[in-house]
This record gives C-alpha cells, sequence and structure tokens, in this order.
C-alpha cells in the first residue's frame, strides 16, 4: 500500500519492515487487527494497519461501520512505545539501542 501524507510518500513496498503484530483473530471477525510498523529509506516511520468493524481501523458512513485499513506515520517516540507495548525486543535493540540501558 502506498499513500502520500503531507507531501510524503509512504510505501510498504519500498520501505523496510520493522516489525509486526497480529492479535491472533481471524480476518473475518470484526475484533481482527493487525499492524506493521515500517522505516522509510529517510528514517521516518509508519505504521500500517488493518482491521474489522470494531477496532480503530473502521470506518462508517452512519448506517454501516466496516473494516478497512490505513497507512499512519508516527514519530520516533510513538514508534519506539508502539515497539514497547507489544513486546517487540529485537527490534527495539536495534533500532533504538541508545535509549535503553539495563536495569
Amino acid at each position: 500500500m502506498k499513500k502520500i501524507i503531507n507531501k510524503k510518500m509512504y510505501d510498504t513496498d519500498k520501505a523496510i519492515l520493522v516489525d509486526e503484530y497480529w492479535n491472533g483473530l481471524g480476518s473475518s471477525d470484526f475484533r481482527y487487527f493487525s499492524e506493521e510498523l515500517y522505516i522509510t529509506k529517510r528514517g521516518e516511520f509508519f505504521l500500517y494497519g488493518s482491521g474489522g468493524a470494531m477496532t480503530n481501523y473502521a470506518k462508517s458512513n452512519g448506517k454501516s461501520t466496516w473494516g478497512s485499513s490505513e497507512i499512519i506515520p508516527l514519530s520516533p517516540d510513538e514508534a519506539y512505545e508502539w515497539l514497547e507495548e507489544y513486546n517487540k525486543t529485537e527490534a527495539i535493540e536495534e533500532y533504538f539501542s541508545d535509549r535503553i540501558q539495563e536495569a
């Protein structure tokens, strides 16, 4: 998928997949969602997410609600938080080693 946002092209085919999360539900489930975190060659992070009618990716026309997919630009802080939320330790070590320290 590709999308232009604020004059920047985000393209899942050209970016590097950092990590991904899937909630384990089938794509026909209204609660299904999956997200993929990417980084562009210029170092910009973005999410490609998709989900069912009962997720943050739902669209509505007032009468019906359905699932969809979307590209969402993220700041480095937001990308780090996403990785930490889904316990993506290896990706954090690779892309944010300067932010972590031994406990």
